[in-house]
């Protein structure tokens, strides 16, 4: 009787993710902001967000005040970069889910797409140990965030 790993007419196997896999990688807010690759924890994904839809808004309202021109010459490329940078970070948590990328696309859905992506991406703790995208990256943000 063959062993089904030299039965060449057996199906090829995914590979299985390795719970006891090493701990993910610290990334930089570089990488954080512009790499569509590796996990972020829920903690980095919030305060990540919010350190950069805070000051878009602040500047954005400070060229509102001086003058209407100069907002949407400065909200223009500010609202592509942040587009960028809040695609790569829920990508990172929908990684961090053992899940797709693709999985940003269920926003779209109307009514239940946006609360099903704010509790998976926002809420719910990533895959306890590695996964196919990386080692698990909790407890690497604990000390210094920035």
């Amino acid at each position: 009787m063959e062993t089904p790993a030299s039965n060449p007419y057996q199906a090829p196997q995914a590979p299985v993710a390795d719970s006891t896999a090493g701990t993910g990688v610290k990334m930089t807010p570089k990488e954080v902001y512009l790499s569509f690759q590796g996990r972020i924890p829920r903690k980095v994904f919030w305060l990540y967000g919010l350190a950069m839809y805070i000051p878009v808004i602040v500047i954005i309202g400070i060229a509102a005040a001086i003058s209407q021109t100069l907002m949407m010459i400065v909200a223009v490329p500010l609202y592509i970069g942040m587009i960028w940078g809040a695609l790569a970070l829920q990508a990172k948590r929908w990684h961090d889910r053992d899940k797709s990328a693709w999985w940003i696309l269920i926003g779209l859905i109307p009514a239940i797409g946006p609360i099903w992506a704010f509790v998976e991406a926002g809420c719910l703790r990533g895959t306890v140990g590695g996964n196919r995208f990386g080692g698990d990256p909790t407890g690497l943000y604990d000390e210094k965030l920035f």
